[in-house]
């Protein structure tokens, strides 16, 4: 019962506001973030008046400011900084300090505060605008007829409440004069529209348990309240694999975490509404993110100094996106190879087995870009070298696959165990993650596998890339690297980083980690070859490290892939354009010995028994999973199964999963347009239905369907036996069945035929695709074989072409070419560099002609 109080006063220190102290001083932020007390942009009178001895300041002037606002409040700073006229940075503090301090891991954009102006108004608001936002805040000194307030209580109540809990716990009358800061601001568009209402915010004590391993530093359990009117949708925030599309009405569970029920957590604290904004939240310890409850979103951190996020308004989503990318980094082009087919499984032990299943795509006729070395190929974890019993000569096996037309994605995981090489020096000089003692952690895991290094540390980061280097990449020619763990996959809260504590850094290592491979290719290789990283976990600007970002270790289940596709959808979401799952999943799950499917599978798996035992249904699964594969960023299978080529899983699968093998290759020439244009703008490719279809209600919380660039419709079967689906298509346009060609009108649910050969698969009107050659490599020149036109709309789509491996694009490499299709003219015109060289009576098709 005590702790039920204690809950209640908790959840009513958040549901109210404090009365504040009024303003002292208001000032410019010059370059870099900090004010300094000479920095002043506006003129200011400050008038003294009886207010119980506080001081109220008058705007006198509605002038530009150089870099930010900064205003204390009683013991508290409030500071406003500007990226963007569509971009502003809120941080509040009870350390000027830390209020006036840049922005934590993960920011790359610099201040710009051009076209900014403040002034105070009639209601003494302080009111900060753009040309695309305005931003007021609440005076401190609110009148309590003018606060939140809850209902009243009597006097014997609160006397009895004061004596036993010290008050109510909120700030109306009834807490004894305790809760959170009443510095409530508005964020409205120019023209007046609500995007963000922060009513609250909170530094209260940290816990006991993260004060203890948080030792040293002085810090706050920090919250911050905002409204969350009816109907307002929630997307993004990470990898949360529970089946939601639409965050509302849900508790965010903002860290990573291997074990997390459905699969990994994944925290990437940025977060995308239906209202047209993007809140970035600036803290990377564990965060809740309750959104929707009882009308409010609350955002609540374990540990840190100040309250600090970003707000990015958007017109549309893809505008957020552009904002999140100034903000975090670009979203690099990958290796054109990586948009093509990653065969992989855990694990093909032997150089031979490798050579083996390449040999057998080519033998077939099958396309294939990158071969997978897994993890145990060492001889013991943290030499970082190769078992020469099974790998006898690594250098001649990249040979031999590159005169294929494939590449080799190596392994190399961040854990050394005692005994090995490299061990005592890293040890010695603090490169290992360790607890407050200096005592490297290992976990539960066995010492054979040891603790992570700390490439939170530049020195171990540098020294870490460069044994990759020349213990893999130089000597043996591996081209791309997996890091894997990269949570770290050893629970770092009561370590010790080297850039602080892991509770108060508990999400930051993915960065770091993957910086360090990804900075140090650049660096070593120049422009002359593109970065590919596979990676576990992910935080904020994580995307600018030429990444690619997978499910972690899921279970090979109907009920897993259904709640994958919204995963991915969120995870895209957040600004994280490359993600993708082991198609058909990595764990199997313990199937019973009297298994038998809910339905009769529409794949007969008895000619592969020896691979799938008794999980009769496992080779549909495999079909539907690989087909929605074939329209995931990047194409990858993987997964703890003896066998995992195409033609594992019986004769009955294997056309089925060659026509989509070489249906994603045909696309390539979309496929990898699309992906520029994600380098471009930031905004993913692999799109939830609110991104496109923001005017159409039913489009914002439909989990298994989404939009594959501009043009694709893509609804995946998720329901084993099934041979239909209801589709619903959005309003707003027609569209076209991709197998059919029949005109569908938008606004509609239908039921879509979904043989087991067949993806639903649809085309908006107005799209213009590009399809290419049949290839075996995306590293092969391909033709574009033909343009299909989908009439109906208006419509454009930017061909992009280069050499595919270089970084030459960032300087303007490369061609585009600018397909316009007229709809009432029923013409086709492209600009810019000739896409191919036939007449266009030859490779143009305008679908339904």
């Amino acid at each position: 019962m005590a702790m039920r109080n204690k809950n209640i006063t908790k959840k009513r220190t958040l549901m109210h506001s404090f009365h504040g102290a009024g303003d002292k001083t208001i000032k410019s932020l010059p370059p870099g973030g900090a004010a300094t007390m000479s920095t002043t942009t506006c003129i200011w009178n400050v008038v003294a008046r009886a207010m119980g001895g506080l001081l109220l300041a008058i705007s006198m002037c509605g002038m530009a400011m150089a870099q930010g606002l900064v205003l204390e409040r009683d013991g508290r700073t409030i500071s406003l900084e500007p990226y963007a006229p569509n971009i502003l940075r809120i941080t509040m503090s009870n350390d000027r300090a830390a209020a006036t301090g840049p922005p934590g891991y993960g920011f790359v954009a610099k201040l710009s505060a051009d076209g900014w102006t403040h002034e105070r108004d009639a209601e003494g608001d302080d009111v900060y605008r753009s040309g695309r936002m305005v931003v007021r805040l609440a005076p401190g000194d609110l009148t309590r007829d003018k606060r939140p307030q809850p209902m009243r209580l009597d006097s014997l109540n609160l006397e009895l409440r004061n004596q036993y809990f010290g008050g109510g716990g909120g700030n109306g009358p009834n807490d004894g004069g305790r809760g959170p800061h009443n510095d409530a601001l508005l964020v409205t568009t120019a023209d007046g529209k609500t995007l963000l209402h922060m009513r609250t915010w909170i530094m209260g004590p940290e816990s006991a348990e993260v004060a203890a391993n948080d030792a040293g530093a002085k810090g706050y359990r920090i919250s911050s309240m905002f409204d969350s009117p009816e109907g307002e949708h929630y997307y993004g925030l990470g990898q949360q694999q529970k089946g939601w599309m639409d965050l509302r009405d849900h508790e965010i569970r903002c860290w990573h975490d291997y074990v997390a029920i459905g699969g990994q957590d994944v925290c990437v604290p940025f977060m995308v509404s239906s209202r047209g904004y993007g809140l970035v939240w600036d803290n990377p310890s564990k965060t809740t993110v309750d959104l929707g409850f009882n009308g409010r979103n609350v955002w609540s951190s374990e540990v840190g100094d100040r309250i600090s996020y970003f707000v990015i308004a958007g017109g549309t989503s893809d505008e957020i996106y552009e904002g999140y990318r100034l903000l975090t980094g670009v979203t690099h082009l990958l290796p054109r190879a990586i948009y093509g087919y990653i065969q992989s499984k855990a694990i093909y032990p032997t150089q031979e087995q490798i050579l083996d299943v390449a040999k057998g795509y080519r033998e077939r006729k099958l396309p294939l870009d990158v071969m997978v070395v897994d993890f145990l190929n060492m001889t013991k974890q943290g030499e970082m070298d190769l078992d020469p019993k099974r790998w006898p000569d690594p250098a001649a096996m990249n040979r031999e696959l590159h005169a294929m037309g494939v590449g080799t994605l190596l392994s190399v995981w961040p854990h050394y165990s005692p005994g090995t090489q490299f061990y005592d020096m890293l040890q010695s000089k603090g490169w290992l993650i360790h607890t407050r003692d200096g005592k490297p952690d290992s976990g539960g895991f066995q010492q054979v596998i040891g603790p992570n290094i700390d490439t939170t540390n530049p020195e171990a980061a540098n020294w870490f890339w460069e044994k990759i280097r020349d213990r893999y990449v130089k000597p043996y020619s591996f081209d791309y690297i997996w890091l894997d763990e990269t949570e770290p996959d050893v629970d770092p809260a009561k370590d010790v980083f080297s850039v602080g504590s892991g509770t108060r850094f508990y999400n930051v290592y993915p960065l770091f980690h993957t910086a360090s491979v990804y900075e140090g290719f650049r660096r070593d290789f120049g422009e002359s070859r593109r970065v590919m990283i596979l990676a576990r976990a992910a935080y904020l600007g994580a995307q600018r490290n030429g990444t690619v970002f997978w499910s972690s270790d899921i279970v090979s289940t109907w009920d897993m892939l259904k709640r994958s596709i919204p995963a991915g959808l969120n995870f895209t979401a957040t600004g994280l354009p490359y993600w993708d799952t082991d198609i058909a999943g990595f764990f199997s799950p313990l199937v019973p010995a009297d298994y038998h499917a809910p339905h009769k599978p529409l794949i007969d798996g008895s000619d592969v028994h020896g691979t799938i035992g008794n999980y009769e249904d496992y080779p549909e699964l495999f079909v539907r999973w690989f087909q929605w594969g074939a329209f995931q960023p990047v194409m990858r299978a993987h997964g703890e199964r003896n066998h995992n080529e195409v033609w594992s899983y019986g004769k009955q699968a294997e056309p089925i999963l060659a026509k989509y093998l070489k249906l994603r290759y045909q696309l390539l020439p979309y496929t990898y347009s699309v992906a520029y244009r994600s380098y471009q703008t930031g905004a993913p490719y692999m799109r939830a239905l609110f991104m496109d279809f923001p005017e159409d209600p039913k489009a914002a919380d439909i989990p298994d369907e989404y939009m594959y660039g501009p043009a694709f419709l893509v609804a995946p079967v998720t329901e084993q036996g099934a041979t239909h689906r209801t589709v619903y298509l959005p309003a707003g346009c027609d569209w076209y069945n991709y197998w059919t060609n029949e005109r569908l009108h938008g606004g509609q649910t239908i039921v879509a035929d979904s043989p087991i050969d067949t993806l639903p698969l649809f085309v908006r009107a107005g799209s213009v695709v590009p399809l290419g050659l049949e290839v075996l490599s995306a590293d092969e020149s391909q033709t574009i074989a033909s343009v299909r036109v989908y009439p109906g709309a208006n419509g454009t789509f930017a061909v992009f072409q280069d050499d595919g491996k270089t970084y030459g694009y960032e300087s303007g490499g490369g061609s585009v070419t600018t397909l316009t299709w007229d709809d009432a003219a029923h013409q086709l015109k492209h600009e810019g560099a000739p896409a191919w060289s036939e007449p266009d009576a030859s490779v143009v098709t305008i679908v339904g002609n």
